[in-house]
């Protein structure tokens, strides 16, 4: 199933992408997309739902980010060999973790805003997986049953606030629309490997990212399995899997984001992103 999100920013309604390619509204049979929803039981509910008597959505409403109730918004740092590489950096001998405010997610299409103060606000096409239940000490063999489905994100950075100021990489990460989330969940029952999804990233229609999730250097079972370890994930928790080269910062000169640019990217099967980039309104 294509689980989704519609409606205005912080109103947003739980649907569901039919197989007609329209959208219907699961209003009358989730109260959203989150929680238990995202539990074996709670997708069992939804397939037995009849989705051609549930009300159609335009075509043209916003869609919002494809999960709600988000606790965390975890990160793997340097995930891919290659990008690590064009980053200056050796590959981690244990993932590197690092959270993302969950007030950066937003939706798929929503825009990038370039913070106040920015010189060096970049890019990155990501994998997220969406965690369905509670997982604690879960087993690398085990962990792919603790994940609801999969996404597509946008894991906006601000070089500068990231890596040229003291502290953590936090601040360079969570800006607001840092997080761009969707345009759906993918049940995990759809994704056969989660570690063979090609993934694609341009800005005004030049290719920057050309890669794939089977050059990840921690693959999806062993992120879920590792970050259990140190923390309980709960439903709702986005984990982002890391990016493959291409980023701005790995431009030979580096090349950044400006207001009027246009970013597009998607994961085969999980759909794709339209991100105009604009000043901060505020």
């Amino acid at each position: 199933m294509k689980l989704l999100r519609f409606g205005e920013a912080g109103a947003e309604k739980p649907g569901i992408l039919a197989e007609d390619g329209t959208i219907r509204d699961l209003s009358s049979v989730v109260g959203d997309i989150a929680g238990d929803v995202l539990s074996d039981d709670g997708m069992e509910a939804i397939r037995a739902a009849d989705l051609s008597s549930l009300p159609e959505v335009s075509a043209d409403t916003r869609l919002g980010p494809c999960v709600s109730g988000t606790g965390k918004f975890i990160c793997i740092g340097l995930n891919y060999s290659d990008h690590a590489a064009e980053s200056g950096m050796a590959v981690p001998s244990e993932p590197v973790i690092f959270m993302k405010a969950t007030s950066a997610i937003c939706g798929p299409n929503d825009p990038i805003i370039i913070p106040r103060g920015s010189e060096k606000t970049d890019w990155e096409v990501e994998l997220a997986v969406i965690i369905g239940k509670h997982a604690k000490y879960v087993s690398e063999e085990d962990a792919l049953d603790y994940v609801a489905g999969y996404a597509v994100a946008n894991d906006v950075s601000e070089r500068s606030f990231q890596a040229e100021r003291e502290g953590q990489w936090t601040k360079g990460k969570s800006c607001d629309n840092f997080g761009q989330l969707g345009p759906w969940l993918v049940t995990r029952d759809e994704v056969a490997d989660p570690q063979n999804l090609k993934m694609w990233l341009t800005v005004n229609g030049k290719s920057y990212q050309d890669g794939s999730t089977e050059t990840m250097v921690y693959g999806v079972a062993h992120v879920v399995s590792y970050l259990s370890q140190f923390m309980s994930l709960h439903p709702g928790d986005v984990i982002s899997t890391g990016t493959p080269p291409g980023v701005g910062l790995g431009q030979k000169p580096p090349h950044y984001l400006k207001v009027g640019d246009v970013v597009e990217l998607g994961i085969d099967g999980l759909g794709a992103q339209r991100q105009d980039v604009i000043a901060d309104p505020a």
